[in-house]
């Protein structure tokens, strides 16, 4: 059974759509099994708690919907306003995404994470996740990193020579030569996806299903750590999803297994398993855990 589906997947190989033209393949970096497994398994349902905003730890002028996924921040001048999730975690390897149209984030535009006491209002235009110890923030219009107030270099970094050293990725020295080489910085899409490893202490973020590295290490350890994002462009709406996360146990065989073909088949032939030399019950797991 394993060498006939072998022949069958390599022999489609060449059938894979082409690249895609985005400028974010070429910054990819390896995905540990546990994030591959999760990146590619069902969210969960979209009514779960670890999806809502607070409804306490945030600025008043961030407007909170009814389903608490969705804040809206008001037309206010001269002031930088922040929410946090409702929900933290102080272990696990953990996936939020995050939906902010582009059009609607202005300067001063930050997602990141904080401890329970980050600061959520501030007055004039200021980063308000990574503006203090408390938060670590990723400021999508220039691509800067912050924490304690200081910006830490670019994100993401250029990739390394080989993929052991991409994977330990470390953000640049604001003072680095090298940060000139973002004097255009990405175009951040609307979905970023913030990955939260709380066993192994960092942060990073996917765009555009590309996995771009840690962009922060030696986060603190068994505290409660937040999703946060900070604003200071009325009307911009923010929505939070909770998709999935993973204890700190390696991915169980028939979840890698199932994530092999799968990456196999590729997007373009995701909803045909039913072709494939496999049982029925293992063809309807193949579609129930995407």
């Amino acid at each position: 059974m394993g060498l006939s589906l072998s022949a069958w997947l390599y022999s489609r190989a060449a059938d894979s759509p082409p690249s895609s033209s985005s400028a974010f393949p070429p910054l990819a970096v390896p995905t540990c099994s546990r994030l591959a497994v999760i990146l590619n398994s069902s969210p969960v349902p979209p009514g779960d708690s670890r999806s809502h905003w607070s409804s306490v730890h945030r600025s008043p002028h961030f407007l909170l919907s009814a389903c608490k996924q969705k804040v809206t921040r008001s037309p206010v001048a001269l002031s930088s306003d922040g929410v946090r999730a409702e929900m933290g975690v102080k272990s696990g390897l953990h996936v939020w995404e995050v939906l902010w149209t582009p059009d609607h984030r202005g300067s001063h535009a930050v997602m990141g994470i904080s401890r329970q006491d980050c600061p959520l209002q501030a007055s004039g235009y200021n980063v308000l996740v990574g503006g203090d110890t408390q938060s670590w923030g990723w400021e999508l219009k220039t691509n800067q990193l912050w924490h304690g107030g200081q910006s830490l270099g670019l994100y993401p970094g250029k990739r390394r020579k080989c993929d052991s050293e991409a994977a330990d990725f470390k953000p640049q020295s604001s003072s680095s030569p090298d940060t000139k080489v973002a004097e255009t910085p990405l175009h951040i899409l609307e979905r970023v996806l913030l990955v939260l490893d709380a066993d192994a202490g960092t942060l990073g973020f996917v765009v555009d299903g590309i996995f771009l590295g840690v962009a922060f290490k030696d986060l603190p350890r068994g505290v409660d750590l937040f999703p946060a994002v900070s604003s200071v462009r009325g009307g911009a709406t923010i929505q939070l999803r909770y998709l999935n996360g993973a204890t700190c146990d390696p991915p169980a065989l028939m979840a890698l297994c199932g994530l092999s073909i799968r990456q196999f088949l590729g997007q373009q032939r995701q909803s045909q398993t039913d072709k494939l030399p496999l049982p029925p019950f293992l063809q309807h797991y193949l579609l129930s855990s995407h």
